[in-house]
């Protein structure tokens, strides 16, 4: 897949998987890569994008003797997901039939 539209629906598949409930690295990569390949190290600046644009807020919670940086998607993350799928998923079906061959 091409690396910038994996990276565009890799925002969004975190951003989904976040209004699922809240959650840290590891457990995002584990439930994303089967959909779409994905690394700590490709999910971690994803996850500092979505922080700076304020799609995602950030806390810290102790877990078995260690501190795990948990990710929450806030009101920003959901108005995304919602343009993705209103917007940009109309557009891309019509590039898709276009390629095919269609209309």
């Amino acid at each position: 897949m091409d690396a910038q539209l994996k990276k565009g629906l890799l925002e969004v598949c975190v951003l989904a998987f976040l209004q699922r409930g809240d959650s840290y690295g590891y457990e995002m990569v584990k439930h994303i890569s089967p959909l779409l390949p994905i690394s700590e190290s490709t999910l971690y600046p994803i996850l500092k994008r979505l922080e700076a644009s304020q799609s995602v807020q950030t806390y810290t919670k102790s877990h078995q003797g260690r501190t795990r940086k948990y990710y929450q998607i806030t009101a920003q993350g959901n108005t995304r997901i919602n343009e993705f799928l209103t917007t940009d998923w109309p557009q891309l079906t019509m590039i898709h039939r276009f390629i095919k061959g269609g209309v």
